[in-house]
């Protein structure tokens, strides 16, 4: 009985916990009225749109969303300064810009869309196409001496991981 009520008052828990923390670092500095409003914000929110997410998405192993928002800032951070280099000091001649096609093992549409927009966060790497079935997503490098290893690398890095995290 009291199970049936939490669900139905937060439909989406995830997305209430990140709606609070995202109200948070939205304010310019916290307070109790911000974690008030951010809290009425996140129960009212997915509540109101719960009819429109028929499927709740699944997350087997919520807390390792932790480690992979972290590799995935660290990847952002040093990406950054990647792409900062190659545009401040490589010839354009030198840059080798690549197509890379990533055959996927994750299969549920969470976990695909957190893949792609990691990849598309990272600088220098944009998501541009999924095929048809889901089974392979198209990304473009900015730079990429290697493509093959490209893959490997978003593979092992960011797909595993996900493949934890949703499957």
């Amino acid at each position: 009985m009291a199970t049936r009520f939490i669900q139905r008052l937060l439909p989406h828990p995830l997305l209430s916990v990140a709606l609070v923390a995202i109200w948070q670092l939205l304010a310019n500095e916290p307070s109790m009225n911000s974690l008030v409003f951010g809290t009425i914000l996140g129960i009212l929110l997915p509540f109101a749109t719960a009819a429109y997410w028929p499927n709740r998405p699944q997350v087997t192993r919520p807390w390792r969303l932790i480690p992979y928002g972290l590799i995935v800032a660290w990847d952002i951070i040093t990406a950054n300064v990647t792409v900062a280099m190659i545009v401040l000091f490589k010839p354009n001649r030198d840059i080798r810009s690549a197509w890379v096609n990533i055959p996927l093992d994750i299969r549920t549409p969470e976990a695909i869309t957190a893949l792609a927009g990691t990849i598309t966060l990272t600088p220098g790497t944009v998501s541009v196409d999924l095929s048809d079935h889901g089974h392979a997503l198209l990304v473009h490098a900015l730079h990429a001496e290697d493509p093959e290893e490209v893959a490997r690398k978003i593979k092992h890095r960011y797909e595993r991981r996900l493949k934890e995290i949703f499957e």
